[in-house]
């Protein structure tokens, strides 16, 4: 493992093959990568950033990740989409444009990488913020989801906010707290918008920093009891950043609860 979690963040990685866009800003666009290997089409990967959706995060630190589930053989789409401190970014526009994309990007892949995929429901892989925004797909447009895979997830808005995550990042998101925009919170917080019906596995390491892991338990316990099928796998000595490094001893992890999720689909 890196001596420094973040470096993931800045490492380069090959350039994907092609770049759709599902929208009409600059923001909404994904970036395409060709699944290894021969055989039939399979289910679209949708990678969900984190960053805590302020604009300084995008897409491009999920590039060494997004490549090696292409050499595992998945059909991946590396997704945008507008985030705070942009026009257009925030509430409702972050929420929307990930809807939009994950409504969308089977279609544009399919006719981007013939033959390699399929055009149903796509798995989501969604880290930190992006495993928000992967929940929240999930739970609001199931049929749009086939399965999440949560990377620590903020998964309770409300206790995100009372935390304080990133200095403020939820309102910043939200626009305030859950006293000042209930509706809001009431809309898109995962803790509150179970059962959700696509399956979901959720990871979380033990050291993680920066998303308690205790918000994955109790989010979990949660929606576990509303009915969902959905389960927690906690990775003992992983912090934040090696659930999406693929030189970091969490990946045969993260590789092998998605090899799953898809041999479900």
């Amino acid at each position: 493992m890196p001596s420094d979690p973040r470096a993931v963040l800045s490492r380069p990685a090959p350039a994907p093959e092609v770049t759709v866009a599902y929208g009409d800003h600059p923001d909404q666009v994904a970036d395409l990568r060709r699944p290894a290997g021969t055989g039939p089409a399979r289910p679209l990967v949708v990678v969900v950033h984190g960053g805590f959706w302020r604009a300084t995060y995008d897409r491009r630190h999920t590039g060494p990740m997004s490549s090696a589930l292409a050499a595992l053989g998945h059909p991946v789409a590396q997704l945008e989409y507008r985030r705070t401190g942009q026009p257009g970014g925030g509430w409702p526009g972050t929420l929307t444009d990930v809807l939009a994309g994950v409504t969308a990007l089977p279609h544009l892949a399919a006719e981007a990488m013939p033959g390699q995929v399929t055009t149903g429901p796509p798995i989501l892989v969604g880290h930190s913020a992006g495993g928000h925004l992967a929940l929240y797909a999930a739970a609001t447009a199931p049929a749009t989801v086939a399965a999440v895979l949560a990377l620590a997830p903020v998964s309770d808005l409300a206790a995100a906010y009372r935390l304080g995550l990133d200095s403020g990042a939820v309102a910043a998101l939200l626009g305030g707290g859950p006293a000042d925009v209930p509706d809001r919170y009431a809309a898109c917080d995962p803790r509150r918008l179970v059962p959700m019906r696509s399956r979901i596995v959720v990871m979380h390491g033990t050291l993680d920093r920066q998303v308690p892991v205790g918000m994955s338990r109790e989010f979990v316990t949660a929606a576990q009891a509303a009915g969902s099928d959905i389960r927690l796998i906690e990775l003992p000595f992983c912090e934040h950043f090696g659930l999406i490094d693929p030189e970091s001893a969490a990946w045969p992890d993260v590789a092998t609860a998605l090899r799953s999720l898809r041999e479900d689909h």
